[in-house]
């Protein structure tokens, strides 16, 4: 039959009936539909924010360029709102355990040595459950070289049991407090005479694994020592008790895996647990131990590893 033929037969009055039954249904079905519109978003919304964002970031690595001998200092943020474990910063097999500095920031003191190679390092941040590779590149430096020769069967003198232990075990020590604050001063009036890095030659064969681990000042015999920077003092050691390569010693702690040592002196004026203050005598300028004539040896220690302190003294690393 044809539509319209059909169309026809259907009665006028049902089609209106239709046409606004459809009408009534149509506003709630728009209504239905922008509810249903809003209600997904909400969810959305909502699920975006209790999703957990990526809290991890390496912020900054310092100095901007580095270079054999220099610390770096690398500072993350970590939403560590528990604070149950603090992140670190791994370089090579060795991990390294970063402090808060500042809201929800961290910072790890990375080593670097005459040992070390050049080149491009590549350095793992972990927190927050995450973990975020970086790069940092660490530029070669020239290290002076001595040449010494050694009449045959000569020996060096060597040290104790119980200095090399005291010694490693002061070494070794990272303190959560940070005791410094700014840059650090000079233990000593007198000239420098030896610099950081000094790399050696014994009979024409290169000492691989050796480096002048501190800078020398030449003060006179009795000149004062002083401390560079706040720390507390937790090694003091004699020739009588058997520091025979140290000589009469000082160790301070820093804080946060920084230690310094003052080596050769005539005398100590401090004992273990003293704090001390920066420019505060502790001790004067001599030749004990394995020493050729009167000197003070600052060794510079950052998680374990003899660094440059030159960047320390200009910046302090605050």
């Amino acid at each position: 039959m044809p539509v319209l033929l059909l169309k026809s037969l259907i009665p006028l009055s049902f089609t209106h009936h239709w046409t606004a039954l459809i009408s009534s249904y149509k506003q709630p079905l728009q209504a239905l539909s922008i509810a249903t519109s809003l209600t997904l978003g909400i969810a959305a919304s909502l699920l975006a924010i209790a999703s957990p964002a990526k809290a991890l970031q390496v912020l900054r690595v310092e100095p901007q360029n580095p270079k054999l001998g220099d610390t770096l200092s690398v500072v993350v943020q970590s939403d560590n709102q528990d604070n149950s474990t603090a992140p670190s910063v791994k370089m090579g097999n060795k991990t390294y355990p970063a402090f808060l500095i500042g809201t929800n920031e961290y910072r790890a003191f990375v080593p670097t040595s005459p040992l070390n190679q050049a080149g491009n390092w590549k350095m793992v941040a972990t927190g927050d459950g995450e973990v975020k590779n970086f790069t940092v590149n660490v530029r070669s430096r020239s290290f002076p070289v001595q040449r010494i020769n050694l009449p045959p069967g000569k020996a060096g003198v060597s040290a104790t049991p119980l200095e090399l232990n005291r010694v490693a075990a002061f070494k070794s020590l990272v303190t959560p407090q940070k005791f410094w604050n700014g840059a650090f001063i000079k233990p000593n009036a007198g000239r420098i005479s030896s610099i950081y890095g000094v790399r050696r030659y014994y009979n024409g064969v290169f000492a691989k694994d050796y480096y002048h681990r501190g800078v020398d000042y030449a003060g006179g015999y009795g000149s004062p020592v002083v401390a560079p920077a706040a720390g507390r003092v937790v090694l003091v050691g004699s020739v009588a008790q058997g520091f025979r390569v140290h000589g009469n010693v000082v160790g301070i702690d820093h804080g946060q895996g920084v230690t310094g040592i003052f080596m050769h002196l005539s005398r100590t004026n401090v004992k273990e647990g003293d704090f001390v203050q920066p420019g505060q005598l502790i001790g004067a300028i001599g030749s004990t131990g394995a020493s050729t004539g009167p000197h003070l040896h600052w060794g510079f220690y950052v998680n374990g590893v003899s660094v440059d302190p030159t960047l320390w003294r200009s910046s302090g690393l605050n």
